[in-house]
């Protein structure tokens, strides 16, 4: 884990506080937003997603289990039941996303990759990062499927009914490379807001240690930038759409109560060393 570098005692109860102002902020700014989709695909997959049933057995991948996969891919039960993140995030689009548009990206990569055996020992961190070095005729496949399967696990990774505020180590790291939590949420805010149609936010590291906000659109991934996401969030239509329709906003401001800062530092500490 993250050596603290913080030594103020007063900084542990003014957690809470600050995650707080960090939900208000977002909401403020994301409820300016009411950007248009554009590309949402019927990836053909089934409606329902799989999921842990048993507390016991809700953990989900981690980081490094994520990044080291390779073909063939296959869809991990998420790490909690479809309607743990209600009111933020409800059953149905639960089920849709995770069953049906994770699944289909996770289909349509097998199925570019299935004749290109050179390519099966590659992992999922290496297929989005050089995706423009595959053979022409599926760059385009595994930029945008490759994209997708990775994105949705980050996505699901950093999610929780019962998130974790930052630590102290944390809250120092973000203090150093944007000043203070309001000026990281405030960024990512914008961040978030302002993608064109469909795409992703993220929380990135840079080769050199420092965090970074950056956007992408569509299925695209920072680790084609030489950036490696340790958290993101879902802007495209179907990740939202049934229970909040336009107003993107409202649905980016819950999702920034459902992040759990434990599962952002222990994402950090895995790729920091890769």
């Amino acid at each position: 884990m993250l050596q603290s570098k913080i030594k103020n005692p007063v900084i542990a109860p003014l957690r809470i506080l600050i995650l707080a102002l960090f939900s208000v902020a977002a909401m403020i700014t994301f409820t300016q937003c009411t950007a248009p989709q554009s590309g949402d695909t019927d990836s053909g997959a089934t409606e329902s997603g799989t999921y842990a049933t048993d507390d016991a057995d809700r953990t989900y991948l981690s980081m490094n289990e994520i990044m080291e996969m390779s073909y063939p891919f296959e869809l991990a039960p998420l790490p909690y039941a479809p309607d743990a993140l209600e009111p933020a995030i409800d059953a149905q689009t639960m089920n849709i996303h995770h069953g049906k548009h994770h699944q289909g990206y996770i289909n349509k990569l097998n199925a570019a990759l299935e004749p290109h055996e050179e390519l099966h020992g590659m992992t999922l961190a290496e297929l989005n990062a050089g995706w423009n070095t595959m053979p022409e005729e599926i760059q385009a496949a595994v930029r945008n499927h490759g994209g997708g399967t990775l994105n949705h696990y980050i996505f699901w990774n950093v999610m929780s009914a019962e998130p974790a505020v930052p630590s102290e180590a944390l809250m120092a790291m973000i203090d150093r490379d944007f000043g203070s939590f309001d000026e990281m949420a405030q960024e990512f805010a914008g961040a978030a807001s302002t993608v064109f149609g469909s795409g992703w936010a993220w929380l990135v590291l840079d080769e050199e240690g420092k965090l970074h906000i950056r956007a992408t659109a569509n299925q695209d991934n920072p680790l084609a930038d030489g950036l490696t996401p340790i958290m993101g969030v879902d802007v495209w239509e179907h990740a939202y759409y049934l229970n909040y329709q336009n107003r993107r906003g409202d649905y980016l401001g819950a999702f920034l109560g459902l992040i759990d800062w434990a599962t952002v530092e222990a994402n950090y500490s895995a790729v920091s060393g890769m």
